[in-house]
Order: structure tokens, then C-alpha cells, then sequence
């Protein structure tokens, strides 16, 4: 028998068992609810740990709720991706190095620029002078946030401006805690002399940038431009490495050696503080 094309319109679809369809959807929305909440047991477990600073299967069982097995099944995952740690011989769990890898991850992507807005206002207002913060751009120290006090209202705009390593208080601070093998890379180079005071002997200059990791800042008296002192902190990651540099500067009929001194400590002081808020120190 010779059977009628079908139109467009009438094309078949593949049989499909509504019942069947119906049980997979319940499968797949119960799996989906017990992953959820795998995933949010997981970081109640590490939220635990935080808390107690360690502790063993049935306190964690009895925090979250459940079975001696549930929480081990837990910690077991967790310890296998370096998130939590046993102390063998008391039984006890505690965060891995693997929570520190993440900690990182997320401290790296926190901008200092940012965090370090409220300190550059404060310590501007507090020195009534201009405090920037700059960071390492390739061979010079590039101004990425500024704050002007009260007395320095005719001074420079620094911001976005690059300014060499070798003559500046921020760039002697960048320069002094970059890795050897860079460091000495840059002070071997033939170094421009900007004003009477810049320093551009690598012997002498290798010794300044001692003496700055050695107490912790550096100084920068006409070095740069005639008429300018600085004077610079480091600010540093929650690895401990120096990803910036706070500085406080004005003009030199202000900025006499006891001034400097004094702005030495506060600027140090408020470095510190910008790098507890980058996570050094936590």
C-alpha cells in the first residue's frame, strides 16, 4: 500500500517514555541537592577547622549534624586536596596548605590601589603632605594612587607618572627587594644623573639599597628634582613579598632632616597597616 509523504508539520518525533523522563528528572534534581549540599558541608568542615584550629571526626559529625561516616567521607576529600590536615597521632584534622594556595590566589587579586586609598587620605591628612603609592613597571616606579594634605595644595599631581628606581624614595624601595639576579641587573646599568645629589655609583648605590632593607624605608632628598624630599615604605603581600612602595613627600624647607625623621616613622607605620590589609601578617 503506498502510503502519504507527511508535511513538514507532521513530521514524527522519537517515541519517548513519559514516565521514564519523569524519573530521570527526579534522579538528576536529587543528585544535583546532593551536591549542593556535599558542597556546603565541605565548607562548613573548613569553617570548623578555622574555628577550633583542629579538631577530630565526631566534634565535626556533631557540628554539622551527621554521621561519624559522613564527616570522615568529608575530611577524606578534603584531605586529599591538600585542604585539611591529620595529626596521626591524636586523631585530630586541621587546614592543609592547600586552604593557604587558595588564600593566596584570592590576596593576589586584591588591588592595592583600592585597599591602600583610606591609608594614603589618612596619612596625607595626618603629615599634611602628598602620600602616593607606586608600584614596580618594568625598569621605573609607576604612581598608582595619591592623596594630597592640607600643606601640599600647589604640590606636583605624581599619579600615572613614571619615575626612575634609582633616585626616589619609592623607587629605592622597589629596587632594594626585587630578586638579586634583577636588582643587580638594573644598578649595573649606566644611571642618569637627574640632579647634584642623585646617586648613580653602583658600589655607593648597592650600599644605599642595604641600608633601606636594613631599616625598613628610604629617603630621597633632591634627588629626583631640586627642592623635593621623600621619603618611603615597602607594602608588602600576604607571602611577605614587596608589591609596593607608600611614600610621603614635599619640599625640602619642610621636610628638614628631623621632619624626615619623623615621616620615616609614620610612613612605616601606615605601610604596615596597608599590608595587613593585603593579608601579610593574618
Amino acid at each position: 500500500m503506498t502510503r502519504t509523504p507527511k508535511s513538514p508539520d507532521q513530521t514524527e518525533e522519537p517515541h519517548q517514555d513519559p514516565h521514564g523522563s519523569g524519573r530521570s528528572g527526579a534522579r538528576q534534581s536529587r543528585a544535583a541537592a546532593g551536591s549542593v549540599q556535599s558542597v556546603d558541608r565541605a565548607v562548613s568542615v573548613l569553617e570548623i577547622l578555622a574555628r577550633h584550629g583542629e579538631a577530630g571526626v565526631t566534634e565535626i559529625a556533631d557540628e554539622l549534624g551527621v554521621h561519624k561516616s559522613t564527616a570522615f567521607r568529608l575530611l577524606g576529600v578534603l584531605e586529599n586536596r591538600g585542604l585539611v590536615g591529620q595529626a596521626k597521632d591524636r586523631g585530630k584534622y586541621f587546614l592543609g596548605a592547600g586552604v593557604l594556595r587558595l588564600a593566596g590566589a584570592a590576596a593576589v587579586r586584591m588591588d592595592i590601589s583600592q585597599e591602600g586609598g583610606p591609608v594614603c587620605r589618612e596619612l596625607a591628612d595626618e603629615l599634611g603632605e602628598t602620600v602616593n603609592i607606586a608600584v614596580l613597571d618594568d625598569d621605573a616606579a609607576v604612581n598608582i594612587m595619591q592623596a594630597r594634605g592640607p600643606a601640599s595644595v600647589t604640590a606636583q599631581n605624581w599619579l600615572g607618572r613614571r619615575t626612575p628606581l634609582h633616585a626616589t624614595s619609592s623607587g629605592k624601595v622597589l629596587l632594594a627587594h626585587l630578586p638579586t639576579t634583577l636588582r643587580e641587573g638594573l644598578v649595573a646599568r649606566t644611571l642618569p644623573r637627574l640632579t647634584d645629589h642623585t646617586v648613580t655609583g653602583t658600589v655607593a648605590l648597592r650600599g644605599e639599597l642595604e641600608t633601606v632593607v636594613e631599616q625598613g624605608f628610604a629617603t630621597a632628598v633632591e634627588e629626583f628634582e631640586v627642592g623635593l624630599a621623600a621619603v618611603a615604605a615597602p607594602v608588602r603581600a600576604h607571602d611577605g613579598k614587596v608589591i609596593g612602595a607608600l611614600s610621603a613627600s614635599g619640599p625640602v624647607y619642610r621636610l628638614t632632616e628631623g621632619r624626615l625623621t619623623e615621616l620615616a616613622k609614620r610612613t612605616v607605620a601606615a605601610a604596615v597597616e596597608l599590608s595587613r590589609r593585603m593579608g601579610y601578617g593574618l
